[in-house]
């Protein structure tokens, strides 16, 4: 079920027409398309707002009284489907075929590599558990599920969203993304201990507890 089918048939239409609409719509615009009353729009976006899905945007003139804007956002528009998977799929294939697959997965590596230098380093004089809880905040924001647990007496990670599930199926060098990304962002080794794609209940890591050797790829 994606996102948008939470919602009500009405909101669903609603959505969708604004999604339409770039730059936004009036009330009177989505009366009109929807075919509801006026005072039902105005419910519906009211709903739609407080969920973060819709926002007022800049008034419109109208040579009276201003126009009211409405606009889908960014969070709105996340509820539509996105089928990256497939492509996403596709592209491994192109990849692999290009570069076979041991480059595939240097690739990868790279890729995650480059991404965990732009976090901001955590501090070395950091304990292994706010590392933990720091590289788990990040992995959060880029939407793993993830926490900082205590797990058999020692601070690990807990992922309970495998970003890439469909591709990861198929293609298991993904998975050296993940653990290339939390090394570079966290300055530890990370061990892979639990795989959601192999049957795991969560994507479990547990990083050393010392700092690794800089890496001569990360240096300037």
């Amino acid at each position: 079920m994606s996102g948008l089918d939470q919602l009500g048939v009405t909101q669903q239409r609603l959505m969708r027409a604004l999604l339409a609409e770039h730059a936004g719509s009036t009330v009177e615009t989505l009366c009109a398309k929807l075919r509801v009353t006026h005072n039902a729009v105005r419910q519906h976006l009211s709903a739609l707002i407080a969920h973060g899905y819709v926002e007022r945007a800049r008034s419109r003139p109208s040579g009276g009284r201003p126009l009211a804007i409405f606009r889908i956002t960014e969070t709105g528009s996340a509820l539509f489907p996105r089928n990256y998977a497939v492509i996403a799929s596709e592209m491994f294939v192109a990849l692999r075929s290009q570069l076979g697959d041991e480059q595939l997965e240097t690739f990868m590596q790279q890729m995650g590599r480059s991404l965990g230098q732009r976090e901001l380093p955590l501090p070395v004089t950091a304990s292994h558990e706010e590392v933990v809880r720091g590289l788990a905040a990040q992995l959060d924001r880029l939407g793993y599920e993830a926490l900082a647990v205590k797990y058999r007496d020692e601070w690990q990670i807990e992922a309970f969203n495998c970003v890439f599930h469909e591709v990861a199926k198929q293609h298991r060098e993904v998975c050296k993304f993940d653990l290339a990304y939390m090394k570079a962002a966290s300055g530890r080794e990370v061990h892979h201990m639990e795989c959601i794609v192999r049957g795991g209940q969560c994507c479990r890591f547990r990083l050393d507890a010392a700092a690794t050797e800089p890496d001569p790829h990360n240096l300037p």
